[in-house]
């Protein structure tokens, strides 16, 4: 009886240990204090509506914003968003991330059967080839998987999840922020620790 019990704690302990959050690859960029790292999905109407609060604390603060694709499997176009973004992305950060912006502007235009004609509008405003195969080799679906792989290994199950991090050592390394009104109060928290 006792080695059954011992048992059974053992895996208890090992599957709450397998289950915990990763949290230790959230940091922010080379050469900054501080980040706002967000895990979004381009379908995601409060992502939508969450991305102008991250861009103005990323302004206001001058702090990066960091950004995940995690596309839900119950949004039917938002893979193929995340994918196109890829692409920008590869022409500049700028540009794919001013796609991102884009597509949470005009989410309730945009369907599976268009995404590809708003696309190519926003390449040709930006003077940009969208190519026909915008992913032959699969590098960009390789990116959005090994996005979508650390929030299940951080616990991502909604979007937006938002963190502040921090690499100050007297700081709080992370912090979810759940309410994002709290976004600017939290950052001045942060920094004053």
């Amino acid at each position: 009886m006792t080695r059954i019990l011992t048992f059974l704690a053992i895996t208890l302990i090992a599957a709450t240990v397998a289950s915990a959050e990763d949290t230790t690859a959230l940091r922010p960029p080379k050469g900054s204090q501080y980040a706002i790292i967000v895990f979004e999905d381009l379908q995601c109407p409060e992502c939508g509506r969450a991305n102008p609060v991250l861009e103005q604390a990323s302004r206001t603060y001058k702090i990066p914003l960091v950004r995940y694709d995690f596309p839900l499997p119950m949004h039917n176009w938002s893979y193929n968003a995340a994918l196109i973004a890829r692409y920008f992305d590869t022409q500049s950060e700028r540009l794919g991330d001013e796609f991102r912006d884009y597509v949470f502007s005009h989410q309730l235009e945009i369907f599976p059967y268009n995404l590809r004609s708003i696309a190519e509008k926003f390449a040709a405003d930006h003077k940009v080839v969208l190519p026909f195969a915008i992913d032959p080799q699969g590098e960009l679906a390789a990116k959005i998987t090994a996005d979508k792989n650390l929030g299940e290994r951080v616990g991502i199950n909604h979007t937006p999840t938002i963190y502040l991090v921090s690499n100050k050592p007297q700081s709080t390394p992370i912090v979810e922020v759940k309410d994002k009104s709290q976004l600017f109060q939290m950052i001045d928290a942060l920094k004053k620790e």
